[in-house]
């Protein structure tokens, strides 16, 4: 059967290799293919198709979509997409269409996600470790990929409450042996993120994927374009200036930036000096959040729970479910999901207790002792200042707990959700990664309100 999905209808999924693929809705295109979601029916795994829009009309054309297939077929690095199986359609003998089945990377690409707002510096760090070491391992296989910009990032991780983001690069269709593309042929990509020098209609080689990538990233953190515009603007602003790297841009991070879109291309910073930069960056944040997790940090971590604006509205149903689960998971009687200020630990969601909120008060020398991490407390008798804690000596009379971190992904803890027993109990592994993973629920849902309302403020 055909498989040309350009012309398909909608009356149903288009099916693929003799129907082990099922194709569903549309995932992404360009100029030459289109992305589909699909089942493969054997495996019993999602994956994504993609199928040239055009029918090769002559060897040529049909080489170039081969040439794709062989490119994609012989990288293997955790950066770049994964193909998983390539076919060549040959219902109408004097047309064959190609297509590739591909992993499916289900955080959608970053096109996607920055409509919701920048990244944060460290999740741009992560992107750069992650597509700067793909694009290196591309270059070393001795291909230029030429075409680096959002669209064709995909996001293993895309949420904004995730702060290690994970990128991989896709869509190989233009790309190029080096050296191979002669002066004058190399203005191929997308204007927005061409190199000064592809912009000039010099060979597009491993120093304008650099730059590409930086303006990529540079985005990434401001939620702009660098060079925007019509084609031909955008295309030439390049030869008159760097791209702007705003003063809110961490200084390390700024420097790299700078280095990757030097518009000299020999001035350029080479991967093998980003990538190990943006690692040493990640390092240093690290060691700085630890820092600063004393008094000084305590205005940004009220800062950060405040934005969501959640601690003055009544409990929501959303939290009331995570709270159930987490008692029919954990086998508790009691579950909240509470939110730190000031002076108050507020309860937006509560089972087992009566009290919506409680003074921070009594348990602020536990939690200065105990830091960031997960609390897992096997019998809080043990523990002198939680024994007059008011769920500790009164009702319910908790005697175990276990207490994970609402992190935002600026590195701040907003407040806890808890589980808590009424005999000692000692909390194991699993257990640890359930109540970890029903924290990152509830930070989903509270990121998911504040880019909503963002959204709307914005339109």
């Amino acid at each position: 059967m055909g498989i040309d999905v350009g012309e398909r209808r909608a009356a149903g999924p288009t099916e693929v290799a003799s129907g082990r693929y099922v194709l569903g809705r549309e995932i992404g295109r360009g100029g030459t293919a289109r992305v589909f979601l699909a089942r493969d029916r054997l495996l019993r795994r999602e994956v994504a198709v993609k199928v040239f829009r055009a029918r090769a009309e002559d060897p040529e054309e049909l080489r170039v979509q081969e040439a794709e297939t062989k490119l994609i077929a012989s990288l293997n690095h955790a950066a770049l997409t994964t193909l998983h199986d390539a076919g060549i359609d040959v219902t109408d003998p004097e047309r064959p269409q190609v297509y590739l089945v591909m992993e499916h990377v289900r955080g959608g690409d970053l096109r996607e996600r920055l409509r919701r707002g920048p990244l944060c510096p460290l999740q741009v760090a992560w992107l750069g470790t992650d597509l700067g070491g793909g694009l290196a391992y591309l270059h070393q296989a001795g291909f230029a990929h030429r075409d680096i910009k959002p669209a064709n990032v995909l996001l293993d991780a895309a949420d904004a409450g995730e702060e290690r983001i994970r990128g991989k690069l896709a869509d190989f269709g233009i790309s190029s042996l080096i050296g191979s593309v002669r002066a004058g042929d190399a203005l191929t990509g997308t204007a927005a993120y061409l190199s000064p020098e592809q912009a000039e209609g010099e060979d597009a080689g491993p120093e304008s994927d650099v730059y590409s990538l930086g303006l990529v990233l540079l985005e990434a953190l401001t939620g702009a374009v660098a060079f925007p515009g019509d084609v031909t603007a955008s295309a030439m602003a390049r030869l008159d200036r760097d791209p702007v790297v705003p003063a809110s841009v961490p200084e390390g991070l700024a420097t790299i930036l700078r280095g990757m879109t030097a518009r000299d291309r020999r001035a350029r910073m080479p991967l093998d000096e980003a990538v190990p930069a943006f690692l040493d960056w990640i390092v240093d944040d690290r060691v700085r959040r630890r820092e600063d997790q004393g008094q000084g940090s305590e205005s940004a971590r009220i800062a950060a729970a405040r934005r969501y604006d959640v601690l003055d509205t009544a409990p929501e149903d959303a939290f009331d479910e995570v709270t159930e689960l987490v008692r029919r998971t954990l086998h508790v009687p009691v579950a909240i999901v509470a939110v730190v200020d000031e002076e108050r630990a507020y309860f937006k969601s509560r089972r087992g207790v009566g009290l919506p909120q409680l003074p921070r008060a009594v348990t602020s020398e536990f939690a200065e002792s105990e830091g960031l991490g997960t609390w897992n407390i096997p019998d809080v008798l043990a523990v002198p200042s939680l024994r007059s804690h008011p769920f500790v000596a009164g009702e319910p009379h908790v005697r175990s707990a276990l207490a994970a971190p609402l992190l935002t992904h600026d590195g701040h803890s907003i407040g806890r959700i808890l589980a808590c027993d009424t005999a000692p109990r000692t909390f194991d592994a699993e257990d640890v990664a359930t109540l970890e993973g029903f924290s990152r629920i509830v930070m989903r849902e509270l990121e998911l309100r504040l880019a909503s309302r963002r959204a709307l403020f914005r339109s």
